[in-house]
């Protein structure tokens, strides 16, 4: 007779919950540091320290040194509504000793991923040679590769999520709450580090429910526990935001990216215009010495100077009102656009992330990629930069292979696997709010959260594909 575990598809292994390491893993751990310092190396000595700074990294170290030294949260003299404390407050603190330090800090995070990803997979599989396999391919990955020195959010938001979907992983195979609740915390952590998992613990939650149906003493405790561990801080903040400034909100970059970029781009489409063209009449300005948030400053109060004496909420609620109505107006415009937006974020290849960061005066590509649309700009680049368009190329090949592999290893899990419907259903929410949120601003960034996923179902392919082939 099949025991409870076992009905599940899930085998209890104690030795998981406790091995952390393996020499075998120094092969990929070194191999991520040194490919990562080698990038750093060379886009310093060919840009200088400015490398190290995003285009929103001003945003997070404003109101996180503020909130450090002062112990408020503001940025400009006003309450921040666009950051969450996370990743700002974690850069305030990595950045004491100088933005060098922070990038320092940054690169050991994202090699830490890799171990973090040879945990899950093993956690997931049981199996150490596609565990093993799947911290190589990690390793080389090029999304986590360009923003590991990066200042920005991506590397820090996606090491709490793997802490998080490990743990969940973890629980599935030993059915113990207090895992659960540690997965619950890390999740937290990683929505207080970058919004985009604000509502990941409810369908989180459902499926754990669906997973365990037919387990009644956890089908509605686990649920619970983990809604329990991840939304009292998410809520905390959110009566922060009411409390200083009656924004009833997470963060306020979901109001600024529904009009500055979904609704720009439904606009500039129905007027045929350039959607950056579009953007910048609305009044977006990125101000990389200031906060961030263009809706405080000159251009935005130009466009609509009768918003002059309002507050933040009621700029940002004059947004969100203004952008459902023209989404709402031209749900079929928008609908196209989500799935472009999730096309490039699947597809995109990336390779501009590392011509910007090794030469940043060269922004031809990407800016005829905008004008031009894929097909125009793909057939131009190939004409008048060939090895551009076959570094493209090269990089497309390789990306479309961890798919491929992907789909192999997921055939070769089974569906039985409930960890697999953990990783898979991860990563649906990701690429659904992309598609939902992205608008024209989206692009290969946006599927790192759903590279580790990746990598661990290709490292099972490529040992199912070893398997036919003997």
């Amino acid at each position: 007779m099949q025991t409870d575990l076992e009905s599940t598809g899930i085998a209890a292994n104690p030795k998981l919950e406790t091995k952390w390491w393996t020499p075998a893993l120094a092969g990929p751990v070194i191999a991520a540091a040194v490919v990562r310092l080698a990038l750093l190396a060379v886009s310093i000595v060919r840009t200088g320290s400015s490398v190290f700074s995003g285009a929103d990294t001003a945003s997070y170290l404003m109101p996180g040194r503020n909130l450090l030294l002062h112990g408020s949260f503001v940025a400009d003299g006003v309450p921040d509504l666009l950051r969450t404390p996370g990743y700002s407050l974690f850069l305030a603190i990595t950045s004491l000793t100088g933005l060098t330090t922070a990038a320092a800090v940054n690169i050991i995070l994202s090699v830490f991923s890799v171990l973090l990803v040879w945990k899950l997979g093993r956690t997931v599989f049981q199996d150490d040679r596609i565990a093993l396999g799947a911290a190589w391919i990690f390793a080389f990955e090029p999304i986590s590769i360009v923003n590991s020195f990066v200042l920005m959010s991506d590397t820090l938001f996606l090491a709490l999520l793997l802490l998080s979907l490990e743990r969940l992983a973890m629980f599935l195979r030993c059915r113990r709450l207090p895992v659960l609740a540690a997965a619950g915390l890390w999740l937290a952590a990683a929505a207080l580090a970058r919004p985009v998992a604000y509502y990941l613990a409810v369908p989180l939650a459902l499926g754990l429910f669906l997973l365990l149906v037919r387990v009644p003493d956890l089908r509605w405790k686990a649920p619970a526990v983990l809604l329990i561990s991840v939304l009292p801080w998410l809520a905390a903040w959110q009566i922060r935001n009411r409390v200083e400034t009656g924004y009833r909100e997470f963060s306020s970059i979901s109001d600024l990216n529904l009009y500055f970029f979904c609704a720009a781009d439904v606009t500039a489409r129905l007027e045929h215009k350039n959607w950056l063209d579009v953007r910048n009449e609305l009044g977006y300005t990125v101000f990389t010495d200031h906060a961030g948030q263009s809706y405080l400053y000159p251009a935005y109060l130009a466009t609509h100077p009768e918003q002059t004496g309002w507050s933040q909420t009621q700029r940002l609620t004059f947004m969100h009102t203004e952008a459902v109505h023209i989404i709402r107006a031209h749900l079929g415009t928008y609908l196209h656009l989500c799935f472009e937006s999730l096309l490039k974020a699947v597809f995109n290849p990336g390779a501009g992330f590392f011509d910007h960061l090794l030469d940043p005066q060269d922004q031809a590509a990407a800016n005829g990629l905008i004008d031009k649309g894929p097909v125009r700009w793909g057939i131009t680049l190939a004409l008048t930069h060939p090895w551009a368009a076959l570094e493209k190329v090269a990089f497309e090949v390789v990306l479309l292979g961890f798919y491929l592999f992907a789909v192999r290893g997921v055939f070769r899990a089974g569906m039985y696997n409930r960890c697999i419907w953990l990783l898979l259903g991860t990563s649906v929410y990701f690429l659904a709010v992309t598609a939902a949120a992205g608008g024209a601003g989206a692009d290969a960034r946006f599927r790192l959260p759903i590279m580790p996923v990746v990598c661990i179902l290709a490292a099972a392919g490529i040992w199912r594909a070893k398997a036919i082939a003997r």
